[in-house]
């Protein structure tokens, strides 16, 4: 099985931008995205052989997320147990033999204004994905916002302590790994430098591959084993991030 996560930082434009290409050439089986800025009434994307899932923010031009699956879920549910809807941050598909979570964590942002907020996501989405563990395997993936060791941006000393790399946003992703959980990618290339998903649209960053990697394919450690790859397409633009995949 194939999975493609992008956040497309607005999928209007980012449709203008080559995606439909992309979304052919990928045959994902499941490709979700975040940060489509878009109500449900906008959404016009609507490929032959995919159903399709909206999470919309009540804000306008704000937020988002959505799932394309060739296979009808079990269930799809929004949001965590019932909170975080009003941001449409998160869709849950039940498959058969696992669950699928598409999240765009919330931005701590500058200063760390909203560091609390983002804190209570985090434990809500721990104890979510813990409690779903016991049930059959988790993937959980999308823009997770936070680089979680030095080898996972191009500038670490600088950005000590920014929104994305603070020691609570690094020491909750060290909880979700501690809790049965696999970082599929570093866990496959624990090692590999320059492997970024976000840049900067500022000084040249994407040019200079000074990035970071925030978006992920998170995995029970039990799937560890099926896991094929974890991909990195940083030559896909259309977006200030790039898309990751899973291989299973």
């Amino acid at each position: 099985m194939r999975f493609i996560s992008w956040n497309v930082n607005g999928f209007r434009a980012c449709l203008k931008k080559g995606f439909e290409d992309f979304f052919a050439s990928a045959d994902a089986d499941i490709f979700c995205l975040q940060e489509t800025k878009l109500q449900e009434d906008q959404a016009e994307f609507m490929p032959e052989g995919y159903f399709r899932y909206l999470s919309c923010a009540e804000k306008k031009g704000y937020s988002g997320t959505a799932v394309y699956t060739k296979t009808e879920p079990r269930s799809v549910t929004y949001g965590i147990d019932g909170k975080y809807n009003d941001e449409g941050r998160v869709i849950t598909c039940e498959f058969e033999d696992l669950y699928f979570v598409c999240c765009y964590v919330p931005n701590a942002q500058e200063g760390l204004k909203r560091i609390d907020y983002r804190m209570q996501f985090e434990d809500d989405m721990r104890g979510y994905l813990s409690a779903l563990d016991r049930q059959k395997p988790v993937i959980y993936t999308g823009d997770l916002n936070v680089a979680h060791n030095e080898i996972d941006l191009k500038n670490p000393k600088s950005n000590m302590g920014n929104a994305g790399f603070s020691d609570q946003e690094r020491g909750k992703m060290t909880e979700l790994l501690s809790a049965g959980f696999a970082d599929s990618f570093r866990r496959l290339y624990p090692d590999k430098t320059g492997a970024y998903s976000w840049w900067s649209y500022r000084f040249n960053a994407r040019k200079n591959n000074a990035g970071w990697r925030i978006d992920y394919f998170i995995v029970s450690e039990r799937l560890m084993p099926k896991v094929k790859d974890s991909l990195i397409f940083s030559d896909i633009e259309g977006s200030d991030h790039c898309p990751v995949g899973l291989v299973l």
